[in-house]
């Protein structure tokens, strides 16, 4: 197995781990659920032309197309497939999982313009249009249908209980097949969670909704199913393939990778205060205007150098072969990138000039377009070896800019103090309390001096190295922050601090600490 493909598929991995614990209370009805649908896209498949998909739309009376909620992509290949749709002349409805079916008047006015974003989504108590990434994904969609004059209906319903899944298939079927039972026959695509939309969920439940006399053509097309993503993926074939049929009318399209559409809803879990999510096709511009920015508030602008940095995602295989040629990374460099990318960490590569981020979150891009303005100003200082001791202080000072420079542009990004230090230690197991742990010591020997807080560095433990150099080194970027904020650290100041090669690491951190005491 190849090493970018072993990488995806450990993330894939860590991430599934990552996304069951944060959604806690998965009842056996909803493994039963989730099963079905995986044997449902296990069996074998055929990889066949884009055109093909496209014929069976357009002859079909309705369309499940499955949906990965938080992947902006999902609802633009939706729309893509609305188009293909109105190629057919029909009449085309669409039906939609982001509404509950009791909120179709407020759907209705909003469509009419009668509503606002703000008036609508408060009406269905979905937050605010800001920082709210499901309404960013789904307004398109609405958006469309305002433009091309089609009909919106509301197919969702709250449930809860150990059967609320198969109850919002009955409720939808129900919606669905009123519909379908017009006069006119206009064609229906129906856009639900990828789960719901197997063969033997939504669509058996239509069925039975409009009853043996009322027999209707249905296709389903699933996105980015995982078990085919990677077969073609072994294969090497997953840039080859746009489309698979795996049984008679029912397809899967890949677009994005599955690692993707997880982070995707990782980043949506772990959104921070203040934070946004980056465009997937604007990484790299967006990076370099972010490193501008950051650039200019510290007084140390990168200039032409901005022309050279490459920004991009963990999950993205060909980005990661592409920054091992870029760097000449060995096989050790690999393996520790290796290591640091499960952990679920961005990271910016010197030696590639590349931003690997884990997350499209502007917090992530700002802290290592940080790191890479730190790298303009210093240059080949920025990795310089040594001692394993000024190493650990070293990356300390590196950690505490990159949290400064990314909280200068979201100053409402939040930091672990040591009262959440001291409870991590409290409540947390295993590595989680060891790290709580070594951050609580440190902090209290730092008053003692260099010499006595080294003493209680883990130099040897490659994991807890790096754990306690990014919590001592963000809590001394929180500081700085705040020194920033009260005028006593200025632009003059700061510029200064980011080209400093700090030749004595130790000693730099320790004069920073205590300025911030």
């Amino acid at each position: 197995m190849s090493g970018p493909l072993s990488l995806q598929l450990a993330l894939y991995r860590r991430q599934n781990a990552r996304i069951a614990e944060a959604v806690q209370g998965h009842s056996p009805a909803f493994r039963a659920y989730e099963a079905r649908y995986l044997r449902a896209t296990s069996g074998r498949f055929r990889a066949v032309p884009r055109r093909e998909v496209t014929q069976a739309i357009r002859a079909a009376d309705v369309v499940y197309v499955g949906d990965y909620h938080t992947l902006r992509l999902s609802q633009r290949t939706y729309l893509e497939l609305v188009d293909e749709a109105r190629g057919a002349g029909r009449r085309v409805v669409l039906a939609v999982e982001f509404v509950e079916g009791r909120h179709q008047p407020h759907l209705d006015a909003y469509q009419a313009g009668v509503l606002s974003d703000r008036a609508f989504l408060a009406r269905m108590g979905r937050g605010t249009p800001k920082g709210n990434e499901l309404w960013t994904g789904f307004m398109p969609v609405l958006a469309y249908a305002r433009r091309h004059g089609l009909e919106v209906v509301a197919v969702d319903k709250r449930s809860g209980g150990p059967q609320s899944l198969a109850a919002r298939d009955a409720y939808t079927a129900g919606r669905v097949a009123s519909l379908l039972r017009r006069p006119d026959r206009p064609a229906v695509m129906v856009l639900m969670g990828q789960y719901h939309v197997a063969p033997c969920h939504l669509p058996r439940a239509v069925e039975q909704a409009l009853g043996p006399d009322t027999p209707k053509r249905s296709v389903v097309v699933y996105q980015n199913c995982e078990r085919v993503w990677w077969s073609l993926a072994r294969a090497r074939r997953v840039d080859q393939v746009e489309a698979v049929r795996l049984s008679p009318g029912v397809y899967c399209l890949l677009r994005a990778s599955p690692v993707v559409c997880q982070q995707s809803f990782l980043d949506y879990l772990e959104a921070e205060r203040g934070d946004e999510t980056l465009e997937e096709s604007s990484v790299t511009e967006r990076f370099r205007e972010l490193a501008g920015l950051v650039g200019r508030a510290v007084g140390a602008p990168p200039g032409d150098a901005l022309e050279g940095v490459v920004a991009g995602r963990t999950a993205d295989p060909d980005f990661l072969s592409e920054l091992q040629a870029r760097g000449r990374l060995g096989r050790r460099e690999m393996a520790q990138l290796r290591r640091h990318l499960l952990e679920h960490q961005s990271c910016y590569v010197p030696a590639a000039r590349m931003a690997c981020l884990a997350s499209l979150s502007l917090n992530h891009a700002a802290e290592e377009a940080t790191h890479f303005v730190r790298h303009a100003a210093v240059g080949e200082a920025m990795v310089a070896p040594r001692r394993p001791v000024d190493a650990f202080y070293a990356r300390c000072m590196e950690e505490a800019l990159g949290f400064l420079g990314s909280k200068l542009l979201n100053p409402r990004r939040a930091c672990v103090d040591l009262a959440g230090w001291a409870e991590q230690f409290r409540s947390g197991r295993g590595e989680a309390r060891a790290v709580a742990a070594f951050v609580l010591a440190h902090k209290a020997t730092e008053a003692e001096g260099p010499a006595a807080a080294a003493r209680l560095l883990p130099l040897r433990r490659e994991r807890m190295f790096h754990a306690l150099s990014h919590a001592l080194g963000y809590m001394l970027g929180e500081s700085l922050h705040a020194r920033v904020g009260s005028g006593e650290l200025d632009r003059r100041a700061l510029g200064a601090l980011f080209r400093d090669p700090f030749p004595d690491a130790r000693a730099a951190y320790f004069r920073w600490v205590t300025a911030t005491v």
